[in-house]
């Protein structure tokens, strides 16, 4: 069942569907509600509900909720958020609306917060969870266990427990499950990994999200310049980075920038302006093609059958050059191809291109020559070998060179390389059918 517009005679009969329901569903059908609507079946939640339910909002859902509801609702909901969650929806909301929660905050959680919110965007700093149980060497796991009784309610995780000097330095890492697997008397410093993962507060936050993901990590402690532990990143803020750093790139690879909200949650404005700009530049790129068209109008007017095949040619290399792209990109994303891979990767990629363009151009050459004679068919084969690995090598190159000058490698993916592979393939194409049919 999902949620409607809300009629004011089916209050009664709402409020009761709402309680029957879990607040994951609850909050997946709110997202899909206009903010009017979605402030109103909100209002209908138990205060314990309206609690859980916020919790699973996407920000942008719970920053237009917040716009909506009363002040002490909105400081009680606040107030009960993680203060990494609590940060990355104050980056969502106006300065001044940011100040005022803030004033209304307890001193603990507003310390918290603006602990987190001094910290650089997108680093590990911004997402940790200053709030963790750390354990000494010197415990016995008995003691460990009281600690963790002790405190762990209020802590992101337990699962996954920092070891500290008395001075807050990192010296290891326990889990929950081999504490309670060891005899009582035994000493903490007896069971802990010394060879504990650790990231800096500036490290970026996708390579953290990466280094969580690729070591299969619950938490991964977060140190100061001093090597001072200072918060926790989880694994569950680790896969909601992953997931918008792919968002983000899928948006760029289809020449668009990431609305960073829910579809449903973006206006027309919006989702217009987030393609206007690539589609303008694209456009501009495009006349290289024309140009290339223009140069060779002549070339065209003595042989109209090599007008025939231009869709097919320049549509074989775009994909081929996007492909190419779109693999180096999620390999690059990934950690699988490395600054100083560039020319192992053009090499490689360069060979992967040729194969194809033999493939498929020996595959045509029989069917083109049946259908327009051999000297065409040959034209068309020897155009399909170059242009599938000339985009091959620059589907490759362009990410890597981005990457090189600080430009977010699935900007320069795709759609540009299959607009730099059209004009250069149509190039090809007529100046492989000059030497060959002797235009």
């Amino acid at each position: 069942m999902t949620l409607s517009p809300l009629p004011a005679e089916d209050l009664r009969a709402l409020r009761e569907e709402l309680g029957d329901r879990d607040a994951l569903s609850i909050a997946d059908d709110l997202g899909r509600l206009e903010p009017a609507e979605r402030a109103k079946v909100f209002r209908l939640l138990t205060k314990q509900k309206a609690l859980a339910v916020f919790q699973l909002l996407d920000t942008a859902h719970q920053e237009e909720l917040v716009s909506g509801l009363r002040d002490e609702q909105v400081l009680r909901l606040v107030q009960e958020l993680d203060p990494d969650d609590r940060a990355r929806l104050f980056d969502e909301m106006p300065a001044a609306v940011v100040r005022r929660l803030l004033a209304g905050l307890s001193p603990r959680e507003r310390r918290l917060t603006s602990m987190l919110l001094g910290f650089p965007e997108e680093s590990a700093g911004r997402i940790m969870s200053p709030k963790f149980v750390r354990l000494v060497p010197e415990m016995t796991v008995t003691e460990a266990l009281e600690r963790v009784r002790r405190r762990g309610r209020d802590a992101e995780t337990i699962y996954a427990l920092p070891v500290t000097d008395e001075e807050l330095r990192l010296v290891g890492a326990v889990e929950l499950r081999d504490l309670l697997l060891a005899e009582p008397e035994t000493r903490v410093r007896e069971i802990m990994n010394p060879e504990v993962r650790a990231v800096r507060v500036d490290e970026d936050q996708e390579k953290v999200a990466r280094l969580i993901q690729a070591a299969d990590l619950l938490a991964l402690p977060v140190v100061d310049m001093e090597n001072r532990l200072v918060g926790v990143v989880t694994v569950d803020d680790a896969m909601d980075v992953l997931g918008a750093e792919e968002e983000e790139d899928l948006a760029r690879t289809g020449a668009s920038e990431p609305l960073g909200r829910p579809y449903f949650s973006a206006s027309i404005f919006r989702l217009a302006r987030s393609r206007a700009t690539w589609l303008l530049l694209l456009a501009v790129a495009a006349i290289l093609t024309v140009n290339v068209l223009s140069a060779f109008e002549h070339t065209l007017e003595s042989v109209v059958t090599l007008t025939l095949f231009i869709p097919l040619l320049i549509g074989t290399g775009g994909n081929a050059g996007a492909q190419s792209a779109t693999t180096i990109v999620r390999s690059m994303a990934m950690d699988d191809i490395r600054p100083g891979d560039i020319m192992r990767v053009v090499l490689r990629e360069g060979r992967v291109g040729l194969l194809l363009g033999t493939m498929l151009g020996g595959l045509s050459f029989i069917p083109v020559w049946l259908f327009t004679g051999r000297s065409l068919a040959l034209v068309i084969s020897l155009t399909l070998i170059t242009v599938c690995t000339l985009a091959s090598l620059v589907g490759s190159l362009m990410p890597l060179l981005a990457r090189q000058i600080g430009v977010d490698p699935a900007v320069v993916s795709a759609p540009f390389v299959t607009t730099i592979v059209d004009a250069s393939g149509l190039l090809v194409y007529f100046l492989i059918a000059r030497a060959v049919l002797g235009i």
